[in-house]
């Protein structure tokens, strides 16, 4: 078996709207069964909401449960700003037709990022989750909470494999993963029916000449994307990595929290230390 990758966006968008594939992955993900009517892409609503022009990669709506779907996949280590800011336009966008403050849909937004996290530019900290879920429900001052809203954000990273990740998700972090690291012999559960239709679809055999094409095409738009940020990137990165280096972490994790060479720590430790 060898499969596309999943972190170009024709192939994930190609596997992940197959209704066989979205219904089962929101089970794993979000543990409720939902059908949608279809499966939409490059979803926008109009007249659009602020001064972001937002599009969600996946949008699906499951009208006799009121639940809204968005899968987001981010091949770079985005602010987690934006996505709330998607996650957020999906419950105000309700506001449209309501005759009152109402929200009448949940909503699930679920972020798939396949790029490590960097430091964090407002925490200065740094994320090794495989999963982080983020709720709107309140919590009393004993910190019970209180389940009035109900919708959450979840970003799914498959760069940092957690021991205690439940099956539910690593069976679909491992696909990422594998198709990304190991495309030629990747090692994901195929007993997991939902996952084994999407390495039938994402399979060499089954993608189309223009299919390839067309993700030729994504992924050079991807190169252009990432060297402009890279341009961009290394004076702040040098920077980060001075205080880093003043932690005493290693020239590994400061590369990884960079983006920068490990020569480049290098030699910035050897400009600090003399």
């Amino acid at each position: 078996m060898m499969l596309a990758r999943l972190d170009n966006e024709v192939f994930f968008k190609k596997a992940f709207t197959d209704m066989i594939v979205f219904k089962a992955f929101v089970k794993d993900i979000i543990g409720i069964d939902v059908s949608p009517e279809k499966i939409e892409t490059e979803k926008a609503f109009q007249p659009k909401l602020g001064n972001i022009n937002f599009k969600y990669d996946i949008f699906a709506e499951d009208v006799e449960k009121r639940i809204v779907i968005e899968i987001q996949k981010v091949e770079y280590d985005h602010n987690f700003d934006r996505f709330l800011h998607y996650h957020l336009q999906a419950i105000t966008e309700q506001q449209r037709t309501s005759e009152d403050y109402t929200v009448e849909k949940t909503v699930y937004t679920i972020v798939l990022m396949t790029a490590p996290y960097k430091i964090n530019a407002k925490t200065r900290e740094f994320y090794r989750d495989e999963v982080l879920i983020s709720s709107l429900n309140p919590r009393n001052l004993k910190g019970v909470e209180r389940k009035i809203f109900n919708h959450e954000l979840i970003y799914l990273n498959p760069n940092y494999k957690g021991e205690d990740t439940p099956t539910n998700y690593r069976d679909w972090l491992d696909l990422i993963y594998e198709s990304i690291h190991h495309p030629e012999n990747p090692n994901i559960n195929i007993n997991n029916k939902g996952v084994k239709r999407a390495t039938e679809i994402v399979s060499f055999e089954n993608i189309s000449p223009d299919e390839w094409e067309q993700a030729k095409i994504e992924a050079a738009k991807r190169k252009v994307v990432e060297l402009e940020r890279e341009m961009g990137k290394d004076e702040r990165s040098i920077e980060i990595a001075k205080k880093l280096l003043k932690r005493n972490l290693s020239n590994e994790d400061i590369a990884e929290d960079t983006g920068l060479s490990l020569e480049q720590i290098e030699t910035l430790r050897n400009e600090e230390n003399s």
